[in-house]
């Protein structure tokens, strides 16, 4: 297979053409025969491979014919560092995270701050000063965990249009207080956004009808650990379900209680998310494990 190793913005790369579809961990291992499966995912995961000049770290991404791949040398000009969220995957079309609590996932007309939205354009344009990101959904500020950005504005309008068939799973985890009475059971209201505060009503008053699905995994020291699980994704709908149910997010001081926050935070993690690739197709499974701060609160004494 033909090679050719150049100079490109002082940054050097081994430079590989795809002649018949595979996948990258294949190809790699194809041109690279000497290299072990372990040195093939390092190559990965220290995000120094670009497929048609964008980093992939998708271990089965689908290479056709005519694509390019290219190796870096330079293992430090590509990798990210920020101790807001953290980058768990990437590949030409779109950008999953991790978000911290407290960072907001894009600035709004009364919140003019850095937030995931603009640390990850930084990050894009470092490379073309054309990149950037598009938002397809949102977690509230002081929520962590996963969620996913386009990059461009097709793929964009493909996650937004088709959202609920393309995404098959998305849960939550968090620590409410009091112990739950159910050990699972389901949330249905209609809920009204006014700006500042969610209104909740059982009946159909106008609002958008909200579903969420829980399950409480553990019940000590005067809290209860819950998987939640959205049929819709309404803004704060997970705050105010609990709150509906007499069980408020632990730490959420705007539909619980501001007294009530051992944590120091909201205690709301978006723990995983799968969802149909809007271009390959695949079905791609992202999962963080529990806080460990969240099963230390209920954890026997």
């Amino acid at each position: 297979m033909k090679q050719k190793t150049y100079a490109k913005a002082q940054n050097q790369y081994t430079d590989y053409l795809v002649r018949k579809p595979m996948e990258l961990m294949a190809f790699l291992a194809s041109v690279m025969p000497q290299a072990s499966r372990t040195k093939l995912k390092s190559l990965l995961t220290k995000r120094v491979v670009f497929v048609d000049n964008v980093i992939t770290t998708q271990y089965n991404f689908p290479l056709q014919p005519g694509m390019k791949v290219q190796i870096s040398r330079d293992k430090h000009t590509h990798e990210f560092h920020s101790n807001l969220l953290k980058i768990v995957y990437e590949d030409a079309y779109l950008i999953v995270i991790d978000k911290r609590p407290g960072l907001l996932s894009v600035s709004t007309e009364r919140q003019k701050e850095r937030t995931a939205c603009t640390i990850l354009n930084e990050y894009l344009r470092r490379k073309d000063r054309r990149n950037r990101v598009y938002i397809v959904h949102r977690l509230d500020r002081d929520t962590s965990g996963l969620m996913m950005f386009a990059k461009d504005e097709k793929t964009q309008h493909t996650l937004r249009d088709n959202w609920h068939e393309l995404v098959f799973d998305r849960r939550y985890v968090a620590v409410v207080a009091g112990n739950m009475e159910r050990d699972q059971g389901t949330v249905r209201s209609w809920l009204t956004d006014r700006t500042l505060y969610v209104h909740s009503s059982p009946v159909d008053d106008g609002g958008k009808e909200s579903i969420t699905h829980y399950r409480t995994i553990r019940r000590a020291n005067g809290y209860s650990l819950m998987e939640l699980n959205l049929e819709t994704g309404r803004k704060n709908q997970i705050r105010v379900h609990m709150q509906d149910l007499g069980h408020p997010v632990v730490g959420d001081g705007r539909y619980g209680l501001e007294d009530v926050n051992p944590l120091g935070r909201l205690a709301l993690h978006a723990f995983k998310l799968c969802f149909h690739h809007p271009v390959t197709g695949m079905d791609m499974h992202f999962e963080t494990p529990y806080p460990a701060e969240f099963k230390k609160l209920v954890s026997a004494q």
